[in-house]
């Protein structure tokens, strides 16, 4: 199953573009899928990337060969390998990056280590995904209101977490 967040509700029926659960797996496995390559993929094969599980070794191993797989007969060019500080991106750090501090206060959202303690990896990987840099994306602000009110984030924490290792 996916993680899936409000903000990008648009995205699940069309799988157009990647949603930020399957973002943070191909982080972790070191794999950067463009997204004209995404797009050349089947429906069945864009399910397949985000609901495959990736928490042991073995099933990183088998949906990396499977990605690397399908991105060169689909496209005819390989996936993207990330360099170590891109994968390490997948794991969030304890506090939250300046500029996304500076991106949140621009949405009028006081974005704490308090308030970043209180997220799950999920939350605190879309929101640097989505505000740490110059200029923060369109859905930063709905995804700070998704997270950081509180029913919201009730909500949002029934969905399962990502585990990666």
């Amino acid at each position: 199953m996916i993680r899936k967040f409000q903000f990008e509700a648009g995205i699940y029926e069309s799988l157009n573009c990647l949603p930020m659960a399957a973002r943070r797996k191909l982080d972790a496995l070191g794999i950067k899928v463009h997204l004209a390559q995404w797009e050349q993929f089947g429906r069945g094969e864009r399910l397949m990337i985000c609901h495959a599980p990736a928490d042991t070794e073995e099933e990183r191993s088998a949906l990396r060969t499977f990605i690397e797989e399908l991105a060169i007969s689909r496209t005819g060019s390989p996936a993207q390998v990330l360099p170590e500080e891109a994968r390490q991106s997948a794991y969030p750090p304890a506090h939250p990056p300046l500029m996304l501090v500076q991106n949140a206060r621009a949405c009028g959202v006081e974005l704490d280590g308090e308030r970043w303690a209180a997220l799950d990896d999920d939350q605190r990987y879309a929101l640097i995904k989505l505000g740490d840099a110059k200029k923060a994306s369109h859905n930063l602000e709905p995804a700070l209101r998704e997270f950081l009110t509180r029913n919201s984030q009730q909500d949002s924490s029934s969905q399962p977490k990502i585990a990666l290792h």
